[in-house]
């Protein structure tokens, strides 16, 4: 074994046992704890809750609303003018209380109430008095004609916001599987450039000895022995630039995935490549149906069609307002409920705008106009959504290939350079080659591992823009779970 082998050997033997006791991660266990615990992944669900909660409350704008209401005891006392303009004193106390249940109509924008009402008034005053007023059923509707009907138009949004939703969180933990590959990586290039590092400064203190040895002895020249001298101490300074990346690295990735200070780790490089074939076609047609965007550009062409009806209806306003009921006045409580008489009530309200110059006209005008603009943007939002899975689905296949090549790259470089050293240990070629060697094999491995970044952070992109698992062929969002 020749010295060079030996302090390899060495090394290696050495950053074995550095790192013998660590936590080895895997790219999936890194995904896997990102999407349990990271500050992304809780902000994702806590807004998938928090749309859950709106959606349950627009449900019940259409449910009966049970409602206990009242005032009281209220009291008056003191000197008032009456309707005669004499003063007079009035000692009051009174309160009421009513009891209603109301049904919204979503299919005419209405409603209707079944109340039931018990007022209580008494005066000591000058014209001492006690009364009870029982309404004791009241059936009532309120109906709005040729008006804006908000509850018909949510229940066309609604649905669709909610479902974009749940579609948006299945998107924002691909997303969060996204960043952790960029964080993975992040490390790994720390972990693997402090190897780098670590590797190159044994081999040129090795080196630098070995061109010293030849030096004394004459078969090199002065200039050799401070060129090699001058990488020994680049290499002892990439040492330290390594060392400080890598902790940068570990404190982001710390906070990103939420590892304890305690935990010491080191990654596995995720080599072995996903083998699965992708159509463009098949590709489209899952984003079409599975992605929340599509089901977005729907809502936004059905909300610029309501502020078109909206503008509309505003032109004028008719409001009608009708009761039945039976109530009575009474001195006593008990004889309120007895022979009630019968109350009804109809009344239409209504305003109509005889000159408004052009008011109505420019409100219309311009919900028009919005829509028009609105499906520009949709039609320019849909072509942008399908080139952007287009050239992800064609550049996919470039890294994989990508992916291969700089892996035998990779392997040859390493190679090329063990011949370069072992020539250079007997005199073949000088230090200059040898280090141009060394360079080409730092870059191919350095290449290797970013093709490997490109190639995962592409997968992880098409499963967000498709939320499908080509590699194991699933959907990765099923409409029928809540």
């Amino acid at each position: 074994m020749n010295k060079i082998n030996y302090y390899l050997v060495v090394f290696f033997t050495f950053l074995a046992m550095s790192v013998h006791g660590q936590n080895m991660f895997t790219l999936n266990d890194i995904i896997a704890r990102a999407q349990a615990q990271s500050p992304l992944a809780k902000q994702a669900e806590t807004r998938k809750e928090n749309r859950y909660w709106q959606y349950r409350f627009y449900k019940s704008n259409y449910n009966p609303q049970l409602r206990l209401s009242g005032n009281g005891p209220g009291i008056r006392n003191g000197n008032y003018r009456n309707n005669i303009g004499n003063f007079t004193t009035i000692d009051q106390i009174g309160s009421s209380m009513t009891l209603g249940l109301e049904q919204p109509l979503y299919f005419s924008g209405g409603n209707i109430s079944i109340n039931s009402n018990l007022d209580y008034l008494k005066d000591n005053g000058d014209n001492p008095f006690e009364q009870w007023s029982n309404s004791i059923v009241n059936i009532r509707i309120q109906q709005p004609l040729f008006s804006f009907n908000d509850l018909k138009w949510d229940r066309k949004t609604e649905p669709l916001r909610y479902e974009e939703s749940r579609r948006s969180y299945v998107e924002e933990m691909e997303a969060v599987s996204s960043s952790a590959v960029n964080r993975f990586f992040a490390y790994l290039d720390g972990q693997i450039n402090l190897q780098i590092a670590q590797y190159n400064l044994a081999n040129n203190d090795t080196i630098s000895k070995i061109e010293e040895g030849r030096y004394n002895i004459g078969t090199t020249s002065k200039d050799k022995l401070l060129q090699v001298k001058l990488q020994l101490l680049r290499s002892k300074q990439e040492v330290t630039q390594a060392n400080l990346d890598l902790e940068t690295a570990k404190l982001q990735l710390r906070s990103f995935v939420g590892f304890n200070e305690d935990v010491d780790f080191s990654f596995v490089l995720p080599e072995k490549i996903l083998e699965f074939d992708i159509s463009l076609e098949v590709a489209l047609e899952h984003a079409r149906q599975n992605r929340a965007s599509f089901i977005e550009f729907e809502r936004r062409r059905i909300e610029a069609n309501r502020e078109v009806v909206r503008a509309k209806s505003q032109r004028f306003s008719v409001n009608m307002d009708a009761s039945y009921g039976l109530n009575k006045l009474d001195q006593n409580l008990e004889q309120s409920y007895q022979n009630p008489t019968e109350l009804k009530v109809v009344d239409v309200r209504f305003s109509v705008p005889i000159l408004d110059w052009g008011r109505n006209q420019a409100r219309v005008k311009t919900a028009l106009a919005n829509k028009r603009l609105n499906d520009y943007i949709i039609a320019q939002d849909e072509v942008n959504f399908e080139q952007e899975i287009m050239t992800l689905v064609r550049k996919f296949e470039v890294l994989r290939s990508q992916v291969e090549i700089t892996k035998e790259s990779d392997n040859v470089a390493q190679e090329r350079y063990m011949v370069a050293q072992n020539r250079y240990l007997i005199g073949k070629i000088d230090i200059t080659n040898l280090n141009i060697a060394l360079t080409e094999k730092d870059n191919a491995k350095r290449s290797y591992v970013n093709s490997l970044r490109l190639f995962w952070g592409a997968y992880y992109d098409l499963r967000r823009l498709t939320l499908y698992d080509f590699a194991n062929n699933q959907l990765l969002y099923n409409p029928d779970l809540d």
